[in-house]
């Protein structure tokens, strides 16, 4: 394969389905890559002492993904040598021990994977519209991400 017919790629999805850890890895890989690097978030039993049932996820799906390619543009330009960038994250209720998102990216070498992917992920919850509800054994309030840049200029 001429590495011409291996052209970048951006795998964005939104779905309410269960996320697979092998399809997003699968659709970064590239033979012209040494590295696939990969975030896996997944729900958590507990939150400062509460134990936490299961998470639901909203989002404004037209600004999400549209946010989420300017993050893929963004690393593009920062990491210039990465091949392939894919971002799954969950709609829904998401089960404990369950992925909410998973993030891939592939590179020639590891260093610009690892930092390519660590930025995707901090970016993405600071500025993509995908809301999470923790749900707890007596609560349901919804959460703001620390990150999220629009809660914090309110305060």
């Amino acid at each position: 394969m001429d590495e011409s017919e291996d052209v970048p790629k951006d795998f964005i999805k939104l779905k309410s389905e269960k996320l697979s850890v092998d399809e997003v890895s699968e659709l970064v890989v590239s033979p012209y890559c040494g590295a696939v690097s990969l975030f896996i978030g997944t729900t958590r039993n507990n939150f400062e002492g509460k134990k936490v049932i299961h998470l639901e996820y909203e989002a404004y799906t037209s600004m999400a993904e549209s946010e989420i390619k300017k993050i893929c543009r963004d690393v593009r330009q920062k990491w210039p040598s990465i091949k392939h960038i894919a971002v799954h994250h969950r709609l829904g209720v998401v089960p404990i021990t369950e992925a909410s998102v998973i993030i891939a990216v592939s590179s020639p070498h590891r260093a610009e994977s690892l930092e390519a992917v660590t930025y995707c992920i901090n970016t993405l919850k600071a500025s993509v519209p995908i809301w999470k509800k923790e749900i707890y054994e007596d609560k349901y309030p919804w959460k703001e991400n620390k990150e999220c840049f629009w809660a914090n200029s309110e305060k």
